[in-house]
């Protein structure tokens, strides 16, 4: 039986407009990046701000520029790794629909595990396997030396992450600790709401996923959801707030499943549909 999960933003009249006018004028600052390599994360911010009003204004991703958005995010998020990965020289990256050469800049305080979270789960979305790989390689010592007041669990989730992917040895105990400083006497720097309703629930999914507990799987994307939409709804600024438009960390665990077979009988404007079933793929380079 299919459940359906709805989401609290309602778009406003002119929300495909507003969202194309968004992504112009993150194909702006993209375009800047070359003279100025420094304004990458206001790049970033930009292209996630404007993937979110897309998916509030397209819920199944059946646009073109949905998709674009997407990718766009994705590209910007791998370069901002990038780009602060060396201390000199120049890196080649491929961002809305060419190649350009960024100059390195060196480690920097929006080089943190947030941005690699949502950067790595964008190339999950968008099915980057290079980009993946990539971002798996940026050592954890880089990550803590970032700004952020982070909790070991953070670390210990990321870690997971870039050992499965790399296929390093030791995940089983690295979940085992992604899970035990999970708990919220452990983790005290993050709220208690932002840890059980936004950062807890993907590992928990990424856990059903490599166990291929495929009946498990449905009913913990269903309680992430709602658990999203619980923590994005608790005040009347957060439930106005894009930025709980699409829950990347759900998404990126549930484009796992899909692609691993696994049945999702769930629908809800925070699963697109051409982004969970990668519809769009293909369309143009990323």
């Amino acid at each position: 039986m299919t459940e359906t999960v709805d989401r609290h933003l309602v778009p406003r009249s002119d929300a495909e407009e507003f969202a194309d006018g968004l992504s112009e004028q993150v194909a702006g600052f993209v375009d800047d990046l070359e003279e100025s390599p420094d304004m990458i994360d206001l790049a970033y911010g930009a292209a996630l701000v404007a993937l979110q009003a897309h998916s509030v204004a397209d819920p199944s991703a059946d646009r073109l520029q949905s998709w674009k958005a997407a990718v766009t995010a994705m590209q910007v998020g791998s370069a901002l790794f990038a780009v602060t990965g060396a201390d000199e020289g120049t890196v080649e990256c491929f961002i809305n629909g060419r190649m350009r050469s960024l100059p390195v800049i060196g480690l920097q305080p929006f080089a943190h595990a947030g941005n690699w979270l949502s950067a790595f789960w964008l190339a999950v979305i968008c099915r980057e396997q290079k980009r993946m790989m990539q971002l798996c390689e940026v050592p954890l010592e880089r990550l803590r030396s970032a700004e952020g007041a982070y909790d070991d669990f953070v670390f210990h989730w990321i870690d997971v992450q870039q050992t499965y992917w790399l296929r390093r040895p030791g995940l089983v105990d690295k979940l085992m600790a992604a899970f035990e400083s999970s708990d919220p006497e452990v983790a005290r720097n993050t709220p208690r709401d932002a840890l059980e309703g936004v950062m807890y629930p993907p590992l928990n999914l990424f856990y059903h996923v490599v166990r291929k507990h495929e009946q498990e799987f449905g009913p913990a994307l269903v309680e992430a959801l709602k658990l999203h939409k619980a923590y994005w709804t608790l005040d009347d600024e957060r439930a106005t707030d894009i930025d709980g438009a699409l829950p990347l960390g759900p998404l990126a665990m549930a484009c796992m499943a899909h692609d691993g077979k696994f049945p999702i009988d769930v629908e809800s404007p925070f699963l697109p549909k051409y982004l969970l079933t990668h519809g769009w793929l293909g369309e143009f380079p990323t």
